[in-house]
């Protein structure tokens, strides 16, 4: 009996939950004194710092490390309506970050305790497993994909009466075309943000999706 080849892709996706989250902030004023936002950022910083500060703990968290930048001051003259310009304008600002572990309420809490100063701005909050958890999710994912085209290469080698399924060739998605193969692609690992007010206390409620790992395989049997 001549060997029939079977040509198929294989798909995998695991929804994951976050075991990290990412908080960027800001820090801002501007006015027509120097020292006086130099003064207000100060000022916000040393709150920022206490917030976070009360909640850090290097091991076991809820803030496992946190940085902030030194202030810096700019100075700028606006232009008005009719083209002329404003009076001298200083901006002093600030930005960092913390990495909490993935608690929903304790990052909902600071976040609100953060966000209700009016010099501090929320820039960003990024849901994301450890690198040890997704190098082991892609692990995962990988050996899924391969069995998931298996499983279609079997379902095809039957279709035509054959039993015996043996893998010749396992690839990344494109690579086993006759062209010369491009850069390998990578698993993809989404790191979702998820946030909405809550309506009942007029904080925030958090609602962290979970990471979704998504691989594909390309393989070559013989029936």
């Amino acid at each position: 009996m001549t060997p029939l080849t079977l040509t198929v892709q294989g798909a995998a996706r695991i929804e994951l939950a976050p075991e990290r989250a990412v908080l960027r902030f800001s820090v801002a004023a501007d006015g027509p004194e120097r020292a006086t936002v130099v003064g207000t950022v100060t000022a916000a910083l040393t709150t920022v710092s206490t917030l976070i500060g009360d909640l850090h703990d290097a091991e076991t968290g809820p803030v496992l490390e946190w940085s902030a930048d030194q202030v810096s001051v700019s100075a700028q003259r606006p232009w008005t309506n009719d083209g002329s310009q404003a009076p001298l304008v200083h901006r002093a600002s600030a930005s960092g970050r913390a990495t909490l572990t993935a608690d929903a309420a304790t990052v909902a809490e600071l976040v609100d305790a953060l966000s209700a100063h009016p010099s501090v701005t929320i820039d960003g909050l990024e849901w994301s497993l450890t690198d040890a958890r997704l190098a082991s999710a892609r692990t995962e994912a990988r050996t899924l994909a391969v069995g998931d085209a298996l499983g279609r290469a079997q379902v095809l080698a039957a279709a035509v009466g054959r039993s015996e399924v043996v893998a010749v060739a396992l690839a990344d998605p494109g690579m086993l075309d006759d062209a010369a193969p491009g850069p390998s692609p990578m698993p993809r690992a989404e790191k979702m943000m998820a946030m909405a007010m809550d309506t009942g206390g007029g904080g925030f409620a958090l609602r962290p999706q979970p990471i979704v790992i998504e691989v594909a395989v390309d393989a070559r049997f013989s029936a």
